[in-house]
């Protein structure tokens, strides 16, 4: 092999190397990217079940206030509410899977008739009627509350699992990552050596022509 072939196989190699590492270095931190991504959206979906679970808890438990305390928790049980009707908003807007709109179908259902019941007991506490707001407090309304609890906690189970599950993607994709650039390493490390020995090849090469050109330059000069 000549010189020339052995710089542009040195060349080639320096280049394969680069290329192997850095290739390898993109599409893990592209994937490893995707996959934080994933479980972002996951733990976000998460909280926001956990969140309407929180409401549907606070709403009841401020009305049940307002019904034995003469109707002064009232304010802050209709805060609740709307805030709970808000995060029912985002959620019908970030939550678009099938089984998620069923079960906010459920948490909605039971949550309009809460209402309903609600204008009622408020009528009837109003109008000094204490025997029939109890009845449909510990009534009709524990009966929504049960209903619209229970599909928040089947949905907080899913969006639980769903974010597990992109969890444990994201560690996988971090090892395999990991793994791959270890081996694009050893096997960058292998070319690099490749390019050293190559070098030192060339460098005696060198030193061979150069010494053949001195004894060339050196010797007698024949005689006329």
């Amino acid at each position: 092999m000549t010189i020339r072939s052995k710089l542009y196989a040195a060349i080639v190699v320096v280049v394969a190397a680069l290329s192997l590492t850095v290739g390898v270095g993109v599409w893990g931190a592209g994937r490893l990217s995707d996959r934080f991504d994933d479980v972002q959206r996951a733990a976000d979906a998460r909280a926001l079940a956990l969140q309407l679970k929180f409401d549907v808890t606070d709403f009841n438990g401020w009305q049940t206030a307002y019904g034995y305390d003469n109707g002064r928790s009232r304010p802050i049980y209709l805060a609740s509410f709307a805030r709970s009707q808000r995060d029912m908003n985002r959620a019908r807007a970030e939550l678009v899977h099938a089984h998620e709109v069923l079960l906010l179908d459920r948490i909605g259902a039971a949550t309009d008739a809460f209402a309903r019941y609600d204008k009622m007991a408020w009528s009837a506490l109003r109008a000094g009627r204490d025997r029939e707001v109890r009845r449909i407090l510990l009534g009709p309304e524990i009966e929504n509350f049960q209903q619209a609890a229970t599909a928040a906690q089947a949905l907080a189970e899913v969006e639980d699992a769903r974010a597990s599950a992109h969890e444990r993607a994201f560690r996988n994709a971090r090892t395999d990552a990991l793994r791959l650039l270890v081996g694009a390493s050893i096997i960058a490390a292998f070319l690099v050596i490749i390019l050293l020995v190559t070098a030192l090849d060339l460098a005696r090469s060198a030193e061979r022509t150069l010494e053949k050109d001195e004894d060339t330059d050196t010797a007698p000069t024949a005689e006329l």
